[in-house]
């Protein structure tokens, strides 16, 4: 509370300071500050035209290029700790499997069938599962994190928000940026360093008609963690993407953009701690199995933008494809010791496309389009247990996965102050799926390889319609306030991961289904947004209420015959109330001051499964505290610009933000810890043309953070180190896959 008190009383002092700023200061555009204060526009609303994230009625924290060079961001999870009630976090069990939480909705599971709260799209196309998506921002256009549900325009599975990343696009005159940095441990006793060159050059091909862009990155990773049984150190991992994308103009108002990539990852398994053996807050930890992480991703995206005469719009269409697989080995009782080991191997596939409509019929503004998805989806899990069984499971799932959609959205303009906004969607989706139970068997098998039985055999349909209605109100240039309601939805679904049959058919029957059901979300949101003439002073401020029902969550629980069960259930409804500013200022011709606080009151108003493991639904489960939602996150920061001669220009960057502990599993046994991140850097852009030379340090305060808390039944006494629901304590371990600590780091980016 101190230090929410603290954040809070430096926004205050932030808005009053903001008076004193005078309107004609100037300042060189090479400054980090200009370019943070710079306009930004956003695709937020998929107008004609990119607009001005200011004058947008949405709750959206956008970068541009320069701004995430500005404030070195270097990877997608590092947004959580710049965003208000953003979580933009990794599992951990499988590297890369983005866990995303917005506004209190989220997930906390690695099971592919599992669909997202959050959204991601990468130029404008949707990734159909969280695998494969936590990656460095090298050579980005711009991040767009989008709170609350987008579900009009962009559809299920984004009941949370969208985060949009789109990615460099060629240029028309000539440009190339190279970026080498390493980044190392401090501390004694603690693994290797990591390793990056990044480069892309852009230009014409043939001017005025073709340009071409091409981007390669590579990450050597020697592995962060040092293993305490074996000294060996862990996390280690090569990682390298090459991307290339041509622009083609015909003619005047038609462009046709085609992007492609294939990323390979080639890396260690999880670094897990098991909590009964080791303490929390440590690095400390002994695995004996290194595991290993194997993916290969190819993302390509072909974009056409036609301007018509019809309302003086644009028709524009996406089509996109992927093609993933992963292989994975890790160490699940997170102890020096063979006790639980698990494998899997995962292959999506899915191709996309959306057309839409955007123009202006004098007062009215519309936005119209059709969507089209289909993903096929295979996992093979395999689980090691050899103290239960001399036998491994094997087990899985398959699934046919396809969603279209019809939507449209009109904003009409009542008065030059007054906009309404209207639209509907209108969704449907069908998945087939077939299910593998995870058993202990004779003979192994594959569900990729299709060598599985298929023990359960199932369709299933859901449809919808998404509404939207708004208020939107320009007190001034520099002010608006906007209000709005809609409605999101988050797929059902099935189950990849059943390991105890006898449970499941019995949840089977009494919901009626194999099948778990759909979440929905009625969100109401108020909003402020201000920017003063000169955009050295910026506040938003958003108040929401979230409504959930049937809320879906995955269920884990310790289990002595297989290591850990997960059942995805329907468990409850929920209502969550919270409220989120961001601000920054500028204090003085060289120094920006930020800040955000977010915070959230999420409680159960009804709960319909024993969520708290005791045999009966009542009190205890309504009273336990809801997933992945932290009361607060809070911050501060600050860039000092200065202008050296000759000598260059020098850039002093850093940012303090504070995280509340939540809850990771739904029984309340798993929790990860309050965190404060302290970052900081020095850039010089020097005498040199082009070339910036910067140290900087992350997690300055060597904060151990986990990037999930499963409880296991074996590893010792649980060690939560924090006070819990119930006063008797299940014994045993946990799997708590650990982040990195501190690092110190070295770049220089080289512009042409």
């Amino acid at each position: 509370m101190k230090h929410l008190l603290t954040s809070a009383g430096v926004l205050a002092l932030m808005c009053s300071w903001s008076t004193t700023i005078a309107a004609d200061e100037t300042n060189e555009k090479s400054g980090a500050i200009n370019r943070i204060l710079d306009v930004i526009t956003v695709t937020a609303r998929k107008k004609k035209d990119p607009e001005n994230v200011q004058n947008v009625p949405v709750a959206v924290t956008a970068f541009n290029a320069d701004t995430i060079e500005a404030l070195q961001i270097r990877d997608i999870e590092s947004l959580s700790y710049s965003s208000p009630n953003v979580s933009l976090d990794d599992v951990g069990t499988s590297k890369g499997v983005a866990n995303f939480s917005i506004r209190g909705l989220g997930i906390n599971s690695s099971i592919p069938s599992i669909d997202p709260t959050v959204g991601v799209f990468v130029d404008g196309v949707y990734i159909g599962i969280n695998n494969g998506l936590i990656q460095d921002t090298f050579d980005l256009k711009s991040i767009e994190v989008l709170r609350g549900p987008q579900g009009l325009l962009f559809g299920r599975n984004t009941t949370g928000g969208a985060v949009l990343i789109n990615t460099g696009t060629p240029t028309p005159e000539f440009e190339a940026k190279a970026r080498v940095a390493y980044e190392a441990p401090v501390d004694s006793g603690r693994g290797g360093g990591s390793y990056y060159v990044q480069g892309y050059i852009s230009g014409p091909l043939v001017d005025g008609k073709l340009n071409g862009r091409l981007s390669a990155y590579l990450n050597d990773d020697k592995g962060y963690f040092k293993d305490l049984g074996t000294g060996e150190n862990r996390g280690a991992g090569e990682t390298t993407l090459v991307r290339g994308s041509l622009e083609f103009l015909p003619t005047e108002g038609f462009s046709v953009l085609a992007k492609i990539e294939h990323l390979n990852v080639d890396a260690d398994g999880p670094v897990g701690q098991n909590r009964g053996l080791f303490e929390r807050g440590s690095f400390d930890f002994s695995n004996d199995n290194r595991g290993l992480f194997d993916s290969k991703a190819t993302l390509a995206s072909l974009r056409t933008d036609l301007d018509v005469g019809f309302g003086d719009g644009t028709v524009t269409t996406i089509f996109g494809y992927r093609d993933f697989e992963q292989q994975t080995s890790g160490d699940i009782d997170a102890l020096p010791a063979f006790i639980f080991h698990s494998d899997s191997d995962l292959h999506q596939e899915q191709f996309s496309g959306e057309l839409r409509y955007a123009g202006q019929f004098g007062a009215l503004e519309l936005t119209m389009g059709a969507y089209y998805f289909q993903q096929d989806v295979a996992y093979t899990e395999i689980r090691h247990l050899p103290p239960v069984t001399p036998l491994s499971f094997y087990g899985g799932g398959a699934q046919n996965h396809t969603v279209w959609g019809i939507f449209a959205q009109t904003d009409y303009h009542i008065t030059d102050r007054l906009t309404a906004t209207v639209g509907l969607r209108y969704s449907a989706e069908e998945k087939d799926a077939t299910i593998a139970y995870t058993i202990p068997r004779p003979m192994p098998c594959s569900v990729v390889n299709n060598t599985c039985p298929d023990d359960v055999s199932d369709k299933d349909d859901w449809s919808n319609v998404t509404p939207k209605i708004g208020l939107q109100y320009s007190v001034s240039e520099t002010l608006q306030t906007y209000a709005s309601y809609t409605k999101g939805f988050r797929s059902g679904g099935y189950n990849f991961r059943i390991t105890n049959p006898a449970a499941f058919l019995e949840q089977a029957a009494q919901a009626g289904s194999l099948s778990f059901d759909e979440e929905s979300v009625d969100a109401y949101e108020l909003g402020l947004k201000y920017r003063s003439d000169d955009g050295g002073f910026t506040m938003n401020v958003a108040g929401f209420l979230n409504r959930v029902d049937n809320m879906q969550r995955e269920v884990n629980v310790a289990s002595a015959t297989s290591g850990v069960s997960q059942f995805i259930l329907n468990t409850a409804d929920a209502e969550i109330l919270g409220l989120e500013m961001e601000a920054t200022v500028r204090l003085s011709e060289t120094f920006l001051l930020m800040g955000n606080i977010g915070l959230i009151d999420a409680s159960y108003q009804d709960v319909r499964s024993d969520i708290s493991g005791d045999g009966v639904t009542d009190t205890n489960d309504l009273g336990l505290e809801i997933p992945r939602v932290p009361d607060a996150t809070y911050g501060v920061g600050f860039i000092w610009d200065k202008n050296i001669g000759r000598a260059g220009h020098l850039t002093l960057r850093s940012n303090l933000q504070y995280k509340d502990a939540f809850a990771y599993s739904d029984n309340n046994l798993g929790w990860i810890s309050d965190a404060t991140m302290l970052d900081a850097s020095l850039a010089w852009q020097t005498p040199i043309t082009g070339l910036t030379v910067s140290v900087y340090g992350k997690n300055l305060l060597d904060e151990a953070i986990a990037g999930n808390d499963t409880q296991l039944p074996f590893g010792g006494p649980l060690s939560t180190g924090r006070a819990q629901p119930f006063a008797d304590r299940p014994q045993g371990g946990t799997f708590s896959t650990l982040k990195r600590g501190r690092v110190l780091g070295l770049e220089l980016i080289m512009a042409f």
